[in-house]
């Protein structure tokens, strides 16, 4: 039983649920360490948990790690398959005397916490004879299996981020180790897993910590290397609170199907309570890992900002070039400009990629390119609606019915040249017929949105626009 000196470390989400951004920033750190020191990186699913654990989290935890990239350099280990080794280990622990079977029922239990008005388990069965352990076996009771912890002194050990953590034995009682139906809890799995995978380092959130004295006592008991450890702190929302949907954070999954990418979604999960000591932040995945210390991570929680892992994507964004983009957005949704041909929308694209954070924001955004606006907001219409607006749409309808098809530079020239011949402001024209345009008063250059859908489409909005308006409010 001796461990590797290599570096190995391990992710092992327990799937109950999808993999949130927590769960996919430990995953990160624990590959950008493995990488930084020529180390192996490895996944187990700890899915023990059979009343809650789906095969469909298993999935999706197992596709959203190889989306993010990390991809686990031997095969990935289920702990529900596992159940012979633990027995094993749980049979090593009774016979040389660590552990031991514990036979009270759930109302002596409560009767002892009533009386002691602790939950800390007694020692009921600790010093039993086998005499009674026998008597005990032969009537088929069921029982749980403890772990015999010291009385006196202290455990403790040295975390990577938080530095010496010690407790007082007096706080640990004698832990449960494997349940009445005979299967074994998280503390244990945990252990015997770690070592039988040879891992070096645990890197894990600091809601671990409290569990790390209970593991230091069961690899003491095996008589097996204790690896170290690094507790990360929590990802907090805004608010400071513990990070949920509330705050805007998705599950990777979501984040996936909405159109973002992986890696400004890596880049931002990185500087959540570390950074690389300068400025920086756009950071490749390559450089994470050859900046990466796991010892300067933060002792302070890390909050999550959506704001600025919205500009950290815009920038991959703008950065990808259009056509990896509309491949992407076909994956998402094959009827996408299906209408067009894909050398206008590689434009529309080029037009939305500065205005949005993500493809898919980009596939919302971009549907007037597509079909011109048939309804308006009626609070838009009537911020840009003034008494000579009809007037103003229908002298610019007339100048384009009196050019060709341009391009956006001197198109945007000529148009500005005829509103300061008629007298107008820029806003007074520009505004309501980006609003006739798009339906919005958000958007790229008009001059561009014209160029792309024609003059004569220009002018069907632009008509589509007046009429709508006098119908509505006219009549």
């Amino acid at each position: 039983m001796v461990q590797s000196k290599r570096i190995r470390v391990r992710f092992a989400p327990s799937p109950t649920g999808e993999l949130h951004l927590g769960s996919a920033r430990t995953a990160l750190f624990n590959y950008l360490f493995a990488k930084h020191n020529k180390g192996k990186f490895l996944l187990r699913i700890e899915d023990t948990d059979y009343e809650r654990s789906q095969k469909t989290h298993v999935e999706q935890a197992i596709s959203s790690i190889r989306w993010l990239g990390f991809k686990p350099e031997e095969k990935i280990i289920f702990q529900s398959r596992r159940s012979s080794l633990y027995k094993k280990y749980l049979n090593h622990l009774l016979k040389n005397g660590a552990a031991y079977r514990c036979f009270a029922s759930k109302e002596e239990l409560k009767k002892i916490r009533m009386k002691t008005n602790s939950y800390q388990y007694n020692g009921l069965w600790r010093d039993r004879s086998d005499k009674d352990i026998n008597e005990q076996l032969d009537k088929g009771l069921p029982y749980t299996i403890r772990l015999k912890t010291p009385r006196k002194g202290h455990i403790g050990f040295e975390d990577l981020i938080y530095g010496e953590i010690k407790i007082s034995n007096n706080e640990i009682d004698d832990f449960i180790i494997s349940r009445s139906d005979g299967s074994p809890v998280y503390n244990f799995t945990n252990v015997v897993d770690d070592h039988e995978m040879k891992i070096s380092h645990v890197i894990r959130g600091e809601d671990h910590i409290s569990n790390t004295p209970k593991q230091l006592h069961i690899y003491k008991s095996l008589g097996i290397k204790t690896p170290l450890f690094a507790h990360l702190p929590m990802i907090l929302g805004e608010d400071k609170k513990k990070l949920s949907k509330r705050h805007g954070a998705e599950s990777v999954e979501s984040y996936r199907h909405s159109g973002f990418q992986s890696a400004p979604l890596i880049n931002y999960l990185a500087l959540l309570g570390w950074n690389p000591g300068n400025n920086e932040e756009i950071i490749d995945l390559q450089e994470l890992i050859s900046k990466f210390d796991v010892r300067k991570v933060q002792k302070k929680s890390a909050v999550f900002d959506p704001k600025k892992f919205s500009w950290i994507s815009s920038n991959y964004l703008q950065k990808e070039k259009a056509q990896s983009i509309f491949t992407k957005i076909k994956s998402l949704d094959s009827d996408w400009g299906i209408s067009s041909k894909d050398t206008f929308c590689l434009r529309v694209i080029e037009l939305m990629k500065p205005r949005a954070d993500s493809i898919q924001e980009i596939m919302l955004k971009s549907h007037y390119f597509f079909n011109g606006p048939k309804i308006f907001n009626a609070d838009d219409q009537k911020k840009v609606w003034k008494d000579n607006t009809e007037e103003i749409l229908k002298n610019i309808i007339q100048f384009l019915e009196n050019i060709e098809s341009v391009k956006s530079k001197n198109l945007e020239r000529m148009i500005k040249n005829f509103i300061e011949t008629c007298g107008s402001s820029l806003g007074e024209v520009l505004k309501p017929m980006r609003l006739a345009l798009c339906g919005s008063l958000a958007g790229p250059s008009i001059f561009d949105l014209i160029e792309l859908i024609g003059i004569e489409e220009s002018i069907f909005r632009l008509n589509h626009f007046i009429i709508e308006y006098k119908d509505k409010y006219e009549k």
